[in-house]
């Protein structure tokens, strides 16, 4: 019986890297910047992209998938920021997949949209497994969470490109070992770029904020070259 389980496990994450790599493609041809946003519950992940959507909603066309397993409260609160937001509702599913990223983008042109954010189901643990065709993947641990987020969950920081500490403006109160968090994602994931923010203060956003400026500028880069 395991091992019948294991091999149907093998032909979904199979089938989902398929189509993650066909998305992929098809954001690189649209010149669109895909960042996934993975975290546990209440590590202010709604309430950081909904200030980053707002900064980027000047100067560029964004838009954002939002998934959790009940409810369009998210979503609701997002489209404060932008128009172009999208539930994805998965039920008792603790993860979004490939396939459910494809059915939300159906009747969205691409091509008309620079920055897509797809905020995940809260949960450090089964999102690790399963690429959405992002170009990046950040994950976010708060300052009221502790330190040793990374060290508990390293598969989904291994699987991340940049780390949000977040709630900054609550880490003298919760008592935060900002070195240690340092420490502990660097032991992890040597090299990890870590940003330290406060969707409250504005701490860090416009460092973030620069940051997606410079990989926009790489994924259309990208785009031009392969159309040479």
């Amino acid at each position: 019986m395991s091992t019948r389980i294991v091999e149907v496990r093998a032909k979904v994450l199979k089938q989902n890297d398929l189509l993650a790599r066909a998305l992929r493609e098809r954001f690189q041809r649209s010149g669109t910047c895909v960042v996934g946003l993975v975290s546990s519950p209440g590590s202010g992940k709604t309430a950081f992209l909904e200030k980053l959507l707002g900064r980027l909603a000047r100067d560029y066309r964004v838009a954002a998938l939002v998934g959790d397993l009940a409810t369009e409260n998210d979503a609701a609160r997002l489209q404060r920021a932008t128009p172009n937001v999208r539930q994805i509702t998965t039920g008792t599913i603790c993860h979004l997949d490939a396939q459910m990223v494809e059915t939300a983008l159906e009747s969205w042109r691409l091509e008309a949209i620079d920055f897509l954010f797809i905020e995940n189901v809260g949960n450090l643990v089964c999102p690790s497994s399963y690429d959405l065709g992002e170009e990046l993947r950040f994950v976010l641990l708060s300052a009221t969470e502790g330190e040793d987020k990374p060290l508990k969950y390293p598969t989904i920081f291994n699987s991340s490109d940049v780390a949000i500490i977040t709630k900054m403006d609550l880490a003298d109160a919760a008592d935060f070992d900002l070195v240690a968090a340092r420490r502990n994602i660097e032991s992890v994931r040597p090299g990890m770029k870590v940003f330290e923010v406060s969707s409250k203060t504005g701490l860090g956003m416009e460092e973030v904020l620069g940051f997606l400026h410079a990989q926009l500028a790489r994924s259309r880069e990208t785009q031009v070259e392969a159309a040479l």
